[in-house]
């Protein structure tokens, strides 16, 4: 593939911590040029989290450093004169205006949809909140985890003791994000085709209970409510966490027969006839009991033997890894979805971070640049905004001749 699908947009990121630098992350992955416009003196909130203290004081903590190559940063104060005059420039000549302010905070500093679109009327502005700008909730604060509690998701987390738990990472967050990104290059189709700017509101509620599936649907169709089942999956059994000789394993015998071939393999096909396993709605009534057996049963082998035997045999499964195994896992790196960039705050190693997981014409796109410091492109902003505009009246030229 020559080039990246976005090669040509350009995005201004008003966006803090994860849910908007993740949105903007992906656009720059797929070829978008993105401004970071950040506080002077302060920066991406971001910048100061991490489990590296002394980075956080430096503002170039890991959380920052994870979601934030490939962009520029710019320091801009939008209460200050000169500094709004740069911003509207750069607006003049954006194709997306990123934010993931409180509802009514951008009108409030004078940018709101009307003003937004005068100055640029084929801008795609995308809001991510956390309950998006209308409705009751509409002004209340959130973040991740207020998040997960609302959308029921804590309330399935964990098992009938445990729940309910929080997801152990920020699931919320990055769904928010990555709904957004969908929604921009949907919209960003939608101009070239009608030459239309879009206001996107993206609620991260919305977003989120929209991926929860089975949880959310057996409700609404059936009437039922979900339940905590910890490693255990609802739908199926024998479906979740095993025991082997050394650490866990999941097993996924959905289908009757991936469950009969189970049985063979570890030498108990007993199981497939008794009358309590027999059929998969009385495997679901009868699962601890099945579990115990298939758990006796598996502790005799490492997980890793049984992983290889299993999937041989049709019979999905696979140990159940740290964060470091998984990412040393060869697929991975077959993939090439981890990239190695030079550290912006440590030159004597490497900093790591992942793709997307999307190969393009079996090309995996790597960020083309380490994250930003703080303001580290502040004496281009002139240059910036110039070249901006002239691309935009470029391409507001071709659009007119061509229609």
């Amino acid at each position: 593939m020559h080039g990246r699908p976005l090669d040509g947009i350009r995005v201004l990121d008003l966006t803090n911590v994860l849910a908007g630098p993740y949105c903007s992350y992906q656009l720059m992955l797929l070829g978008a040029e993105v401004i970071k416009i950040e506080r002077p003196g302060q920066g991406d909130l971001a910048r100061n989290l991490g489990p590296d203290a002394t980075l956080n004081r430096e503002r170039i903590g890991a959380s920052f450093l994870a979601q934030n190559a490939g962009k520029k940063s710019l320091e801009l104060d939008l209460k200050d004169t000169a500094d709004r005059t740069v911003f509207e420039d750069l607006l003049a000549g954006a194709d997306v205006l990123l934010e993931n302010f409180r509802a009514g905070v951008l009108e409030r500093m004078g940018f709101g949809p009307e003003r937004l679109a005068a100055l640029n009327e084929r801008l795609v502005y995308c809001s991510i909140s956390g309950f998006g700008h209308s409705g009751p909730m509409s002004e209340a604060p959130a973040y991740d985890q207020i998040i997960q509690g609302l959308t029921g998701m804590m309330s399935v987390t964990g098992t009938q003791e445990s729940a309910p738990q929080r997801i152990g990472f920020p699931v919320c967050d990055t769904t928010g994000g990555l709904m957004a990104a969908f929604a921009i290059a949907s919209a960003l189709l939608h101009r070239e085709r009608t030459g239309e700017g879009t206001r996107l509101d993206v609620s991260m509620l919305e977003a989120s209970m929209s991926t929860m599936g089975w949880a959310v649907s057996n409700y609404l169709v059936s009437g039922v409510p979900p339940q905590p089942l910890g490693d255990q999956n609802p739908t199926a059994a024998p479906s979740g966490t095993f025991r082997t000789l050394d650490g866990p394993l999941n097993i996924a015998a959905n289908q009757q027969g991936q469950f009969e071939t189970l049985c063979r393999l570890v030498g108990a096909p007993q199981l497939a006839t008794d009358a309590r396993f027999a059929e998969r709605e009385s495997r679901k009534g009868h699962r601890e009991e099945l579990n115990a057996a298939l758990n006796a049963a598996l502790s005799l082998r490492p997980a890793a033997d049984w992983e290889r035997d299993l999937n041989a045999a049709g019979v999905p499964a696979a140990r159940v890894l740290t964060v470091p195994q998984a990412l040393e896992q060869p697929q991975l790196e077959h993939r090439g979805f981890v990239s190695a960039l030079p550290h912006p705050g440590r030159p004597e190693r490497a900093l790591r971070v992942v793709g997307n997981g999307v190969l393009f014409d079996g090309e995996a796109f790597a960020p083309p640049s380490p994250p930003p410091l703080l303001g580290q492109h502040n004496a281009e902003r002139a240059d910036l905004a110039r070249v901006w505009a002239t691309a935009a009246a470029g391409e507001a030229t071709e659009e007119a001749t061509a229609s």
